[in-house]
């Protein structure tokens, strides 16, 4: 099991990158997270919903994701509260505090699928959630070492030193956590080290000393790791505008999902793709994309708070292009109404009225796989469904989206240039991305978007070769 010191500190990479180098081997590795708090999610092949870094694992180990990988998700919807997802179905909405009395029934549904894996599997890597040192969300854990204890899982913790404090990153989590848990872990490493390791030895040296820990690898930092598909939000801003191409704009909501849509487009040369952070106004582009939202009425709120509905409004009467996906869509639309409170408080409100259509957020959740070809043009695409809600109005006669099953998806201006779907990912597809560019007058390019991601992690796996012994992670794995 992977733990770590904090978020972000490079655990889902490091799983990714474990997962190819002894799937590589022949083992057969399913990877695994207890529970994972996101709104980035994949669809799985059996029906469900899992954390995207669960599903780019599974891609990595070389075997389809299912619920089974990360039976507990949590997906933010305000600041204190969460829906629950179990086993990949919705259960509930549970704020921060009431969530702690939900744990021990969840911890049988974990164990559950973790002994489904194990049953399957020559080797499951585990990821931690957060941070052990968390103490105080210590009793009743499920996360990290309260299931480290229940199945008997031998823990590696991870430090990071891009951020600075590792010493005391590893050396704090050891005198915090209780002792049974500290006899947990099998060892330490130090990831994305930058500059002479030597000139780290003695810090090495010096974490050993003080916890106990044997010292397991000290992991460069690996630029093209940034390639792959983030879950975190933190990951958004950390790309850098390049200032030329098509440049396309995307404002960053509070409960923004799903938001490896854009992932793609960060890749392609000749797009400029501007993340609109809170406070900043939306700048002169070709395309606005307004990304999923967790919470479609709260983010419409956030949107008009920040002034972007006035940017986006008079983005759209200059003639620039709008594409809405998903939660996106729906804010495009003349009204979204939520009279049950799936998503919070039971509300009704004006959307942006780019497109002539109407939202109400009822009904159960789809979650499918979709392909079909773009309306306009008829270039195929592949992609996948994760929302709820119905929209209907005019502008659903002039659809996006035709699916291969004969249904359509979204809905088109008179006028062309604001179009919304509920698909999400159609942009790894590189004939779609293509005809998309083209439209925007961008450069063509030839970039195979998932041929990159199976490079990136097989270089992933690659840097973690020479610089952890895998054979000595297999031992202490039992």
């Amino acid at each position: 099991m992977l733990q770590g010191t904090g978020s972000d500190v490079g655990k889902s990479l490091i799983v990714a990158g474990l997962a190819r180098a002894f799937a590589r081997r022949g083992l057969a590795v399913r990877p695994f997270k207890p529970q994972n708090m996101s709104n980035n999610a994949a669809v799985t092949a059996d029906g469900g919903e899992i954390g995207r870094a669960q599903a780019l694992q599974a891609r990595a180990a070389g075997v389809p994701p299912t619920v089974h990988m990360n039976p507990v998700l949590l997906k933010p919807q305000s600041e204190v509260g969460s829906q629950v997802v179990v086993q990949g179905r919705v259960v509930g909405n549970a704020r921060a505090r009431e969530y702690q009395g939900w744990k021990p029934r969840l911890m049988e549904a974990v164990l559950d699928s973790f002994a489904r894996l194990r049953a399957e599997a020559d080797l499951v890597l585990v990821e931690g959630a957060g941070s052990p040192a968390e103490v105080n969300l210590r009793v009743g854990d499920i996360a990290n070492m309260g299931f480290a204890r229940r199945a008997d899982v031998p823990v590696v913790l991870v430090g990071d030193i891009d951020r600075g404090g590792v010493i005391a990153q590893v050396v704090g989590t050891r005198a915090v956590i209780d002792p049974a848990d500290a006899a947990m872990v099998a060892g330490f490493l130090v990831n994305k080290f930058r500059g002479d390791p030597t000139l780290f030895a003695d810090g090495m040296a010096f974490i050993a000393e003080r916890t106990g820990w044997p010292a397991l690898g000290l992991v460069p930092h690996l630029a093209e790791a940034a390639r792959l598909p983030a879950e975190d939000a933190v990951a958004l801003g950390a790309h850098p505008a390049r200032g030329s191409g098509a440049r396309v704009a995307v404002p960053v909501l509070p409960r923004i999902s799903n938001f490896d849509d854009l992932d793609p487009l960060k890749l392609e040369p000749g797009v400029d793709l501007v993340m609109v952070r809170p406070g900043e106004p939306l700048p002169v582009c070709d395309l606005v994309v307004l990304p999923g939202s967790k919470a479609t009425v709260a983010d419409l709120a956030a949107l008009r708070r920040e002034g972007w509905d006035v940017d986006i409004l008079a983005h759209a009467r200059r003639g620039g292009r709008v594409l809405g996906l998903c939660g996106g869509y729906q804010m495009l639309g003349r009204r979204v109404s939520d009279p049950d409170g799936v998503e919070g408080p039971p509300a009704a409100v004006d959307g942006l009225g780019l497109l002539d259509v109407e939202t109400v957020l009822t009904g159960a959740k789809v979650l499918r796989p979709v392909a079909g070809t773009t309306a306009v043009d008829g270039v195929s695409f592949a992609g996948y469904e994760m929302h709820v809600g119905v929209t209907r109005g005019p502008d659903r006669a002039r659809p996006m989206l035709r699916l291969g099953d004969g249904t359509e998806d979204g809905a088109v201006s008179a006028d062309g240039l604001v179009c919304g779907a509920y698909a999400h990912g159609f942009f790894a597809d590189d004939r779609q991305r293509a005809a998309w560019l083209a439209r925007l007058g961008a450069a063509p390019s030839d970039l195979g978007y998932e041929a990159e991601v199976e490079r990136v992690l097989d270089r992933l796996a690659d840097h973690l070769e020479r610089h952890l012994d895998l054979d000595r992670l297999l031992t202490l794995a039992r």
